[in-house]
């Protein structure tokens, strides 16, 4: 019987010219189709903004994947007044 997809750690990293992404590693089972496992991927893909950096599949089947997405830092638009309003 299969289990479900074991989700990994996510971590952060930086990358070159100041854009930060971060990272999840999962570990799929040989037990999933390529046609579920495809499904799982494409829905964290829409609903979550990850994006496929890397899958490996070893020689039992088991598939590691690892997915990155950008981390957007919010700047502040607006300065509080500097005196009383009104």
């Amino acid at each position: 019987m299969a289990t479900a997809p074991a989700f990994g750690s996510t971590q952060r990293r930086p990358a070159p010219r100041g854009v930060e992404w971060e990272f999840e590693k999962l570990t799929i089972a040989r037990d999933f189709s390529r046609h579920f496992v495809t499904r799982m991927l494409v829905e964290r893909a829409e609903h979550g903004g990850w994006e496929l950096d890397r899958v490996r599949v070893s020689p039992d089947g088991t598939r590691r994947v690892i997915l990155r997405r950008k981390i957007i830092r919010m700047r502040p638009t607006l300065t509080a007044p500097a005196g009383p309003v009104g």
